[in-house]
């Protein structure tokens, strides 16, 4: 990948919590549990998903730069939103989603050319480098926030 697309998708990345407000905000408690386009999920699963999801790519990241050879597991996503989220308040989702992101932006920010070469092993997929860890995530919180739009009819 080159420089300026990783600088691009780097900044996407950092734009995504951002995106994600945006796109919840004066959502109502109907339109927090009405269901999102073909797949069922609500605005309140999403915004629940994106917590744990950002906490598992955190966690993703730090093992690539730390980790020789890190193997990164992955988890059933569909199983935490139906189990984990139908009533809880979404704000301290929201915050985890953030905080998280910020600190992994602390890291991208550091990184050298030889950690963007960095690829260990995904449980589910096979190789998976720190370069996919960006383009996967970069993207994730922008497709929510359209995903949370469609959902309010927006």
């Amino acid at each position: 990948m080159q420089a300026d697309e990783r600088a691009r998708l780097i900044r996407q990345y950092r734009d995504g919590h951002r995106a994600v407000v945006e796109a919840l905000e004066g959502i109502t408690d109907e339109e927090l549990d009405r269901s999102a386009d073909d797949d069922g999920w609500t605005p309140r699963q999403i915004a629940h998903h994106l917590a744990d999801s950002e906490m598992n790519s955190a966690i993703r990241i730090r093992k690539l730069l730390a980790e020789p050879d890190a193997l990164i597991q992955g988890y059933d996503e569909k199983a935490f939103a139906e189990r984990l989220t139908s009533d809880r308040p979404i704000e301290p989702s929201l915050e985890a989603f953030r905080w998280a992101r910020e600190t992994c932006f602390q890291l991208l920010d550091r990184m050298t050319e030889a950690d963007w070469r960095i690829v260990g092993t995904h449980s589910e997929s096979g190789a998976y480098g720190t370069e996919e860890w960006l383009k996967i995530y970069a993207a994730h919180g922008h497709d929510h926030a359209a995903q949370i739009k469609r959902a309010r009819g927006k």
